[in-house]
């Protein structure tokens, strides 16, 4: 039988953005990810997510997301539960997603603690794209174009930046360059000025700075294809985050042609409409999936196999990874209180 684990001090407790930064850093999330996925996530139950529509407006949708675990060593049950109203921004000046994440104990069903479920969201996601370009990125990568200039954006640049410290051009670009400019600055500043050994600039032409890439990561929600698979430069490696339904594309089909690809998790052979759209069309089939993230970090199947292969990772998020970070930051909260 799971010891109970203790509670948080003062009872149960909120985890907001700035104690996520703080108790969840992508520096401890990433290697948490490399060694807790192969051993645990056979062991995290997580049924399909529920979605709702509200009565708001026909947009409003409210959705559920569960997992709970089988093993003693993760003795948690968590749940995310978002809400996504697209008309807040035009609105009422609001985000249209809202999340919160709430952890209980497995043995005993007693709430542990609740998390902010958006940046819960943003680092996981950002430490899974990266643990994949820490296997299938070139080891002398330098150049990094990031397609999208989001809230997710700055956070998977980051990330990528810890796996492949040689990186030292970052160059967003966004369908509206503004934006692009904006967070190109923004990182320039932080970093400490043009001086440093990193150089943030922006693009108006994807085209015109895609080839140059050693890493592309793309976070949008693109409805066709924005990265040609023509103009990606032999042994780059594109990173694939944005789309999350058939619907939805952010490359075209001569990418995954060319590429050797993997997927976070089997669910996205299903909900990415990059996959979904070549297997239709006859371009690859699921057997060509080289594997998956677990598969790739736990060794049973190899990534890059040459320098000039171009290689694909094409995540869509699942609760396996958002219980691991719950479970991550509410232990290193634990221990910070003590």
């Amino acid at each position: 039988m799971t010891s109970s684990p203790p509670p948080a001090p003062g009872g149960y407790a909120f985890l907001d953005a700035a104690t996520l930064r703080r108790v969840l850093p992508l520096s401890a999330l990433i290697p948490h990810f490399r060694s807790s996925l192969p051993a645990l996530s056979a062991a995290v139950h997580s049924p399909p997510r529920s979605a709702f529509p509200l009565p708001s407006s026909p947009s409003d949708s409210l959705l559920l997301m569960p997992s709970w675990s089988s093993d003693p060593s993760l003795p948690y049950i968590g749940v995310k539960i978002v809400t996504s109203f697209p008309g807040n921004s035009a609105l009422h000046r609001l985000p249209g997603v809202h999340a919160s994440y709430s952890l209980f104990h497995a043995a005993t069903g007693v709430p542990l603690v609740a998390l902010d479920g958006l940046r819960l969201t943003l680092l996981r996601t950002a430490s899974v794209s990266a643990l994949a370009a820490s296997i299938l990125a070139r080891r002398d990568a330098r150049v990094l174009v990031m397609a999208g200039a989001g809230s997710l954006a700055p956070f998977l640049i980051a990330a990528h930046r810890l796996v492949r410290p040689g990186i030292d051009r970052v160059i967003v670009w966004n369908r509206t360059p503004d934006k692009a400019r904006i967070l190109a600055r923004s990182l320039q500043e932080e970093e400490g000025g043009a001086d440093e050994a990193v150089t943030f600039e922006y693009a108006e032409n994807l085209e015109e700075v895609v080839g140059l890439a050693d890493v592309v990561t793309c976070a949008t929600s693109s409805e066709s294809p924005i990265i040609r698979g023509a103009k990606l430069k032999p042994g780059a490696h594109l990173d694939l985050v944005g789309s999350f339904s058939p619907r939805m594309r952010e490359c075209d089909d001569e990418a995954l042609a060319r590429g050797r690809v993997f997927v976070d998790f089997e669910v996205a052979m299903e909900e990415a409409g990059e996959l979904v759209g070549a297997f239709d069309r006859g371009v690859i089939s699921p057997a060509d999936v080289a594997g998956t993230l677990v598969e790739l970090v736990g060794g049973a199947k190899s990534g890059r196999r040459s320098d000039d292969q171009l290689t694909v990772f094409k995540s869509v998020g699942t609760a396996v990874v958002d219980l691991l970070a719950a479970q991550l930051a509410y232990e290193n909260f634990l221990q910070e209180s003590s």
